[in-house]
């Protein structure tokens, strides 16, 4: 896991829920990949097949609200995003997003600050997205930890590797 990331934007707007993510009915299939072609299904059709490796999503406010499912940043991850950047997480989203590898940043006012398919670069460490314009945007600054278990590629394997 890099410190510095840089993606293309897909804006999504507040109270994203994880039936939005990834509907209920497509939990049975578990196949992350197969589950991950649904993602966004009902409020944008288009994003499963038009995502590509690397891009960012950026949101409002609650992003992951709704149900506990682990498998909504799974296969957020899975799609190949890189980095979600919302002005606030659901709790349980935040930590499962970061359970399974899935870097998350908080910027408030990011929604307002970045467009559809722009280019930004975040520096997750210092919690700070650079838009192309080259404003700089302040968030949350990552903990050790946090970047720990990023690199380590989840919480599972960041534990094993302790032991």
């Amino acid at each position: 896991m890099k410190s510095k990331i840089r993606g293309k934007c897909w804006l999504f707007g507040d109270n994203i829920d994880t039936d939005q993510i990834i509907q209920g009915q497509y939990l049975t299939l578990l196949d992350y990949s197969e589950m991950a072609t649904h993602a966004f299904e009902i409020i944008r059709p288009e994003f499963a097949q038009k995502v590509e490796q690397g891009d960012l999503i950026i949101a409002g406010r609650n992003f992951g609200g709704g149900s506990s499912r682990e498998e909504a940043p799974m296969i957020l991850r899975e799609l190949g995003i890189s980095c979600v950047i919302a002005e606030s997480f659901a709790r349980i989203f935040y930590r499962n997003g970061f359970n399974v590898g899935l870097p998350l940043i908080i910027v408030p006012s990011i929604k307002s600050k970045v467009t559809e398919g722009e280019e930004i670069e975040v520096n997750l460490i210092e919690g700070q997205v650079t838009t192309e314009n080259g404003e700089v945007l302040n968030g949350n600054k990552l903990p050790k930890l946090m970047m720990d278990i990023l690199k380590a590629g989840g919480a599972v394997k960041w534990y094993q590797k302790k032991k």
